[in-house]
């Protein structure tokens, strides 16, 4: 029962995140840490991650900006793998208060810049990349924060979805193998991230039925109300 629990999370969260671009690992994360600790609950995570994102990758594969893609993964990658070595080296609470605040204070901000008509350009993303990859080595996800950054560079709903995930893709494999080199992750942990991950693939395709009969309005109103539960539970788990 246990693992049949996780795999209908996992199929729910794969279907969040095949429709606003993030968020399966707040659905799941509560519960792999519950059923194998918060030491095996990381590297499962990233693991379920690679494959949940080329499930995304794969649903909007035709309306990938690979350029976008490219000039933030130069940066991402190498930062994704230093933050995984930083991981364990950062007291607890700071890094998940830091982010919940600016989560939250992001919602305003992001619609004051959209009525601005605020572009975000490759050099932006080249540049940007490196902290968010830090940041995704350190922390499960940081999607919220990539969200925003995507949508600024002037990409809505597929466009969007594909290219956050193919972006994500290459940070969580070097996370996923900086974990590997490690001894974070042994064959077992493996197995349990896949497993968990075929679940989110699925629900990446079934997401991506409802992104194509989503308004513009509606999908961004969506965005924002990821972001404000983001923040609420990031804040949640420093202070708990």
């Amino acid at each position: 029962m246990d693992y049949l629990l996780v795999l209908v999370a996992g199929l729910f969260a794969g279907t969040l995140g095949g429709i606003v671009g993030t968020g399966s690992s707040l659905v799941l994360m509560p519960i792999l840490v519950v059923m194998f600790g918060p030491r095996q609950a990381v590297p499962i995570m990233a693991v379920a991650a690679i494959t949940g994102n080329l499930g995304r990758v794969l649903a909007w594969r035709r309306e990938i900006d690979w350029r976008a893609c490219g000039a933030y993964c130069v940066t991402a990658v190498p930062g994704a793998v230093l933050g995984a070595r930083l991981l364990l080296a950062i007291p607890p609470g700071v890094v998940e208060t830091a982010l919940g605040a600016f989560f939250l204070a992001l919602i305003p901000v992001r619609r004051w810049l959209a009525r601005r008509a605020f572009r975000v350009s490759l050099v932006h993303l080249m540049l940007l990349g490196a902290p968010l990859g830090v940041l995704t080595g350190v922390v499960v996800s940081t999607g919220p924060l990539t969200v925003p950054l995507f949508t600024f560079y002037g990409l809505e709903r597929g466009a969007f979805l594909g290219t956050e995930a193919a972006s994500s893709l290459g940070m969580y494999a070097a996370k996923a193998v900086t974990f590997r080199v490690l001894g974070a992750l042994p064959l077992e942990v493996l197995l349990h991230g896949l497993a968990v991950g075929a679940t989110l693939m699925a629900g990446s395709f079934a997401g991506r039925v409802v992104v194509l009969r989503m308004s513009a309005h509606a999908y961004r109103s969506l965005i924002d109300a990821l972001m404000a539960v983001s923040g609420m539970a990031l804040l949640w788990t420093a202070w708990r």
